[in-house]
C-alpha cells in the first residue's frame, strides 16, 4: 500500500509538471518527454488510475420500480380509483403533501364547505425511515375524504363501505375493520382517573395492544409514564373488550362510562353507525375495538383501521392481524385551524395503505410464480411471408385508429416463429396474421396464443372480433 501511495504521489507531481510546461509553452520535445514519464507512472499504477470511482444508486429513501412492479401498481390504482369514482368523488391535486393537512388548507383557502374528493400522489416523510422495514422516504399517499355538514354517521358509513369494497376487490384475503371513537377513549380515560396531561401519551400505549400483551402495555403506562397501577387496571377492564353493536349497547348501560358526556355521544353515534353498516351489508366486517387509538391528534370522532387477518392455526383460536392496510376517521377541527375566522368544516375520510398492498400483491405473485403482464397489448400484427412490412403497417394503423392496443416487430422480414414466440413471452392474447392469400381473400387470420386456434376473419369485422375476445374483466393476478 505504501509503495502504491508513493507511486500515486509521483504521478500527481508529474502531472503537475506536465501542466506547468504546457502553460509555460515549453518545447514540444520537452513536453513529450515529460508526458512519456507520466504515462509510464500510470502504467505502473494500473488501468484504474485516474478514473473517478462512483456508485450508481437512487437518492436516499427512494427506489426504482420495474415494469412488472409498475404493472401491479397500476392495476391496484385502477381498482381503487374506480371505487372512488363509483361513489361520486372528484379528484384534486395539491403541492407535495403530508397526510390530511393540505386538504384542510385547500378547503380553508378556497372557502369550500363541502366536497367529496380523492387524491393519489407521491409524498415524502420528514424523518429518516428504516428502509429495511419497508418504510421509504418517498411513497404514495391515497386519500378519500368527505367534507361538509351532514346528518350524523351517513358519510362515515360510506367511508367504511368504500374501504370494504376496495379490500374485497383487491382479493388480499380476509380482513377486519377495527373501529372506535376518540370521544369514547377520552371519556374512558377520564372515568378511569387518567390526568388530562397524560391522555395522549397513555393513548399511544393503548394503541400498542395489537402488537404486544396487556401486561407489557400496563408496565409501560405504570413504569415509564408514571400512571397509578389501579388506574391502569381500570383501563385494562375496558380496552381488552371488542365486539359488535351488542358491546356498544352494553357500554351504554355502563354505570360510569354512560355518565361521561363525551363517551355517551360517541357510543350513541356508534350505535347509529352500526345500523347504517348493516344496511350497507358490511357490519360483519366491523369490530368495535376499545384498544384502537389512532395516533394522530386531529381525530375528533369515529376512527377505524383495516387489518388483514391470518386463518387460525387451530380451531378456537382468534384470527391474528398481519398489518394495517387502510385507516381513517373523523376530523372536524382541522379546517378551522387554517381559516382566519376559525370556521369549522366537518370532515371524515380514509387512507389506503397502497405501499403495503403493493408489497403483499408482489409477494403473492412471486410465491405463486405467476407471470405478470407489463403491457396491455390486445393483438400482435404478424406476417407469414417476406416483403409484407407495408401491409403490416397499414393493418396496425387501422387497429390503432380504432382504439385497439397493438404491436408489431420492428423488422422488415421477421420470421413467423419469432413473432409468435414474442407474443407468448409478452402475454399478448391474439395474433393477427396476414399473408399473400389472406390479402387476396380480404381476410385476416386471427390466432389465439393460448389455444393456438386460428380462424379467418373478414378485415372489416376484425376490430369488432378483437374487442369481443379481449373484453374479459381484468384481474390483478
Amino acid at each position: 500500500m505504501a509503495e502504491r501511495a508513493a507511486l500515486e504521489e509521483l504521478a500527481r507531481l508529474q502531472g503537475e509538471r506536465v501542466r506547468g510546461l504546457k502553460q509555460q509553452k515549453a518545447s514540444a520535445e520537452q513536453i513529450e518527454e515529460e508526458v512519456a514519464k507520466l504515462l509510464k507512472l500510470k502504467a505502473q499504477l494500473g488501468p484504474d488510475e485516474g478514473k473517478q470511482k462512483f456508485v450508481l444508486k437512487t437518492p436516499k429513501g427512494t427506489r426504482d420500480y420495474s415494469p412488472r412492479q409498475m404493472a401491479v401498481r397500476e392495476k391496484v390504482f385502477d381498482v381503487i380509483i374506480s371505487c372512488f369514482k363509483r361513489h361520486g368523488a372528484e379528484v384534486i391535486d395539491t403541492p407535495v403533501f403530508e397526510l390530511k393537512v393540505p386538504f384542510a388548507r385547500y378547503l380553508a383557502m378556497n372557502k369550500l364547505t363541502n366536497i367529496k374528493r380523492y387524491h393519489i400522489a407521491k409524498v415524502y416523510r420528514r424523518d429518516n425511515p428504516a428502509m429495511t422495514r419497508g418504510r421509504y422516504r418517498e411513497f404514495y399517499q391515497c386519500d378519500f375524504d368527505i367534507a361538509g355538514q351532514f346528518d350524523p354517521m351517513i358519510p362515515d358509513a360510506e367511508c367504511l363501505k368504500i374501504m370494504c369494497e376496495i379490500l374485497n376487490s383487491l382479493q388480499l384475503g380476509d380482513f377486519l375493520v377495527k373501529m372506535n371513537d376518540r370521544r369514547i377513549l377520552d371519556g374512558m380515560f377520564a372515568i378511569c382517573g387518567v390526568p388530562d396531561s397524560k391522555f395522549r401519551t397513555i393513548c399511544s400505549s393503548v394503541d400498542k395492544l395489537d402488537k404486544v400483551s396487556w401486561e407489557e402495555v400496563k408496565n409501560e403506562m405504570v413504569g415509564e409514564k408514571g400512571l397509578a397501577p389501579e388506574v391502569a387496571d381500570r383501563i385494562g377492564d375496558y380496552v381488552q373488550q371488542h365486539g359488535g353493536v351488542s358491546l356498544v349497547e352494553q357500554l351504554l348501560q355502563d354505570p360510569k362510562l354512560s355518565q361521561n358526556k363525551q363517551a355517551l355521544e360517541g357510543l350513541r353515534d356508534l350505535k347509529l353507525l352500526f345500523e347504517y353498516l348493516t344496511l350497507f351489508g358490511i357490519a360483519d366486517k366491523i369490530s368495535f375495538d376499545l384498544s384502537l387509538a389512532r395516533g394522530l391528534d386531529y381525530y375528533t370522532g369515529v376512527i377505524y383501521e383495516a387489518v388483514l387477518i391470518q386463518t387460525p392455526v387451530q380451531a378456537g383460536e382468534e384470527p391474528l392481524g398481519v398489518g394495517s392496510v387502510a385507516a381513517g376517521g373523523r376530523y372536524d377541527g382541522l379546517v378551522g385551524m387554517f381559516d382566519p375566522k376559525g370556521r369549522k368544516v366537518p370532515c371524515v375520510g380514509l387512507s389506503i395503505g397502497v405501499e403495503r398492498i403493493f408489497s403483499i400483491v408482489e409477494q403473492r405473485l412471486e410465491a405463486l410464480e405467476e407471470k405478470v403482464r407489463t403491457t396491455e397489448t390486445q393483438v400482435f400484427v404478424a406476417s407469414a411471408q417476406k416483403k409484407l412490412l407495408e401491409e403490416r403497417m397499414k393493418l396496425i394503423s387501422e387497429l390503432w385508429d380504432a382504439g385497439i392496443k397493438a404491436e408489431l416487430l420492428y423488422k422488415k422480414n421477421p420470421k413467423l416463429l419469432n413473432q409468435l414466440q414474442y407474443c407468448e413471452e409478452a402475454g399478448i392474447p391474439l395474433v393477427a396474421i396476414i399473408g399473400e392469400q389472406e390479402l387476396k381473400d380480404g381476410v385476416v387470420k386471427l390466432r389465439s396464443v393460448a389455444s393456438r386456434e386460428e380462424v379467418d376473419i373478414r378485415r372489416e369485422n376484425l376490430v369488432e372480433e378483437i374487442k369481443r375476445r379481449t373484453s374479459q374483466p381484468f384481474c390483478i393476478c
